[in-house]
């Protein structure tokens, strides 16, 4: 059984005062099997946190529909709520509680109460390692230990399906490698999960991602079908003439590269052994040339016409 299944969902944001309508989602449709860790990858402004509210019952979509386990979230939000562990991206703590009044009240909101509430509180303290930090103000904590609070608060009710917008927002390194391990210890034992998240290294870490751009899936499989699909290595030349070089590239070899300001890129089976040829048939143009195996940000080019960082910037 799919534990989310998403038909064709559109959204638009009506016009303000000072901005135009826009259609964030396009007509998205995917599903995500129980027990699957699955990604949203996309760059700010996509659609990703729009998507996430919609699933998580914030908000409506315009159009289409969207099913939790086999009950609509259109037509009986009600009823889908009790199966969702939800964090958002923003905080959504009381930094003037302690943790574990914090807890208490999140139980409350799901109908938890007396001594299986401080049951389950103490499990979810043992569980993230918060037990010593219990009495403390969420607010003297570090932002890792706060998402630690959040998974906890968010898990309390034990939901069928957890949803997660950019998880490691605000986290080092550290504390991001904590919260995955926390996400696949979640997993192992049956958790659907699907996260939210503009990192390519947590895209390789779902079982399935897609990758969503202006409101749209311009893509969709396992990180490594993704990368397969890019057919060779990753050529990256920067040359002060990316214009002209990649038109005689094109006369030469017979394959045109992609342009980026100052940046040629192309795709080509035994990239190391295309190179040398490229060094020698254009001597003293080419300022640096790198090879590398292909990655979901070459997947997201491949499929969406343009580089992450420029689907970042645009507002």
């Amino acid at each position: 059984m799919n534990a989310v299944v998403v038909k064709g969902v559109i959204h638009e944001y009506p016009a303000a005062r000072k901005t135009a309508a826009r259609r964030a989602l396009n007509g998205v449709s995917f599903s995500v099997a129980e027990g699957e860790l699955f990604g949203l990858l996309g760059p700010n402004g996509g659609g990703k946190s729009t998507l996430f509210r919609i699933l998580a019952t914030a908000f409506a979509p315009t159009g289409g529909s969207a099913a939790i386990l086999g009950r609509d979230l259109v037509a009986d939000p009600a009823s889908v709520r009790p199966l969702l562990g939800v964090v958002f991206q923003s905080p959504s703590l009381d930094n003037k509680l302690t943790v574990r009044e914090n807890l208490i009240h999140g139980g409350r909101l799901y109908g938890l109460s007396g001594t299986s509430l401080t049951k389950r509180i103490d499990e979810m303290l043992s569980r993230y390692r918060l037990a010593a930090r219990a009495s403390d103000l969420c607010g003297t904590l570090s932002g890792g230990l706060r998402r630690r609070v959040e998974l906890a608060k968010s898990l309390l009710h034990k939901p069928s399906v957890i949803l997660l917008d950019e998880p490691s927002t605000g986290l080092d390194p550290a504390a991001r490698q904590d919260l995955w391990e926390h996400l696949r210890t979640l997993k192992a034992e049956g958790a659907t999960i699907m996260t939210t998240t503009h990192l390519m290294d947590e895209g390789d870490r779902c079982d399935r991602v897609a990758i969503l751009d202006q409101g749209k899936i311009v893509a969709m499989g396992t990180p490594s079908a993704l990368k397969a699909e890019i057919g060779g290595d990753v050529i990256t030349i920067e040359t002060d003439d990316a214009s002209g070089l990649r038109d005689e590239i094109t006369q030469r070899f017979g394959v045109t590269p992609r342009a980026f300001g100052d940046q040629l890129r192309l795709e080509r089976a035994a990239g190391h052994a295309f190179i040398p040829q490229l060094v020698e048939a254009f001597p003293g143009r080419l300022r640096t040339v790198s090879l590398s195996r292909p990655s979901l940000e070459d997947a997201f080019l491949h499929h969406a016409g343009r580089r992450f960082s420029d689907a970042e910037a645009v507002p």
